[in-house]
């Protein structure tokens, strides 16, 4: 019995010399693999200040092309749809007649006012005459003569909404929306369809102030889509907004003829034929650490590196426009950002 003790107390206390030694040896390994502290380590950089600087280029803005011309088809008379001369997709004239709504009670109607009228005029003549010689007193014939010109006004009235009844094209184009079919009911004010005009178009862009005072009224700019890369349309500068927006941008619209078919909500450019000169925040191309994309810069303060997450605007050559997220004065680190992570001390290459 004392002899098993014996064996299991070496065998116990051997494990222990092992798992003694199996920890004693991972902390030398995981010394060696610690990475070393940069405490009091600079790691050296080249930076360049934020600056503003003048950015001249060619005067472009982009728009979707809108119609020229669009109107609802409104009913102006209640009642049942006696016709509907279009489709989808078809082509009218300004003014043809392109819906008829049921008026055959406006036009009994009428004939029964103009029976009144053709009485009432009668009445008064005879009342007239009959005034002249103390037969009739000048209030029957005033009231004579009151019913008479008030049966004329309910005629024209009447007359009216019959016209009223057939509906009209407001302007010429396509339909490209048709609301209503023979036989259903309509009051007025209900949109029986749309017509769009897209002879011409139109594409409306935002300038600014700076820019705006250098265009006219009947100046002519080049248009360029992506559906016809090598064609440049001629556009005219139809209309400049006399007020600007809270950020001093003025609308200006510009008239295309559309003889190569395009479609309203096509994406152009507008090239104005000259150049703009504006203000921009530039740092180097270089001292991006990530793309475009997902831009941000190591900047230098007190000789510590500070990741900042920015938003970036044109590539002007080895130059970046920033939009936010950095100001003039500040250091950007241009090279060495491989070696960075935020907080460490950073020296400026002289």
């Amino acid at each position: 019995m004392k002899r098993k003790l014996i064996i299991i107390g070496s065998i116990a206390l051997i494990g222990i010399l092992i798992g003694y030694q199996l920890v004693a040896n991972k902390s030398k390994i995981d010394s060696k693999n610690k990475m070393p502290e940069k405490t009091g380590i600079s790691i050296p950089v080249t930076v360049a200040i934020v600056s503003e600087g003048s950015t001249d280029q060619q005067l472009v803005r982009t728009g979707n092309l809108i119609p020229y011309k669009q109107a609802e088809i409104m009913a102006t008379s209640a009642g049942k749809v006696l016709s509907v001369k279009y489709e989808l997709g078809s082509y009218v004239n300004k003014g043809a007649t392109i819906v008829s709504v049921d008026s055959k009670l406006k036009e009994l109607s009428l004939q029964a006012t103009e029976l009144n009228i053709n009485k009432l005029k009668k009445d008064a003549d005879r009342y007239t005459k009959l005034l002249a010689g103390n037969a009739a007193t000048e209030i029957q014939v005033n009231d004579t003569k009151y019913n008479y010109e008030n049966a004329l006004n309910q005629a024209e009235q009447i007359k009216q909404q019959i016209s009223d009844a057939t509906v009209e094209a407001p302007i010429s184009g396509r339909i490209i929306k048709k609301n209503i079919e023979p036989g259903e009911f309509v009051n007025v004010g209900t949109s029986l369809g749309t017509i769009l005009d897209v002879t011409r178009l139109k594409v409306q862009v935002m300038i600014s102030e700076s820019d705006v005072y250098k265009l006219k009224e009947g100046q002519h700019v080049q248009v360029k889509t992506d559906i016809y890369p090598d064609k440049k349309i001629d556009g005219v500068i139809s209309y400049i907004a006399p007020q600007g927006d809270d950020s001093h941008n003025y609308p200006v619209e510009i008239v295309i003829q559309n003889t190569s078919q395009l479609k309203a909500g096509t994406f152009v450019s507008v090239s104005f034929l000259q150049k703009t000169s504006q203000q921009a925040l530039l740092i180097p191309r270089s001292s991006l650490v990530e793309s475009i994309r997902n831009p941000y810069v190591y900047v230098m303060e007190n000789n510590i590196a500070k990741q900042r997450k920015i938003e970036v605007g044109r590539e002007l050559g080895d130059k970046i426009e920033v939009l936010s997220g950095l100001k003039a004065g500040e250091t950007v680190i241009t090279t060495g950002q491989i070696n960075l992570s935020e907080g460490v001390t950073v020296q400026a290459a002289k």
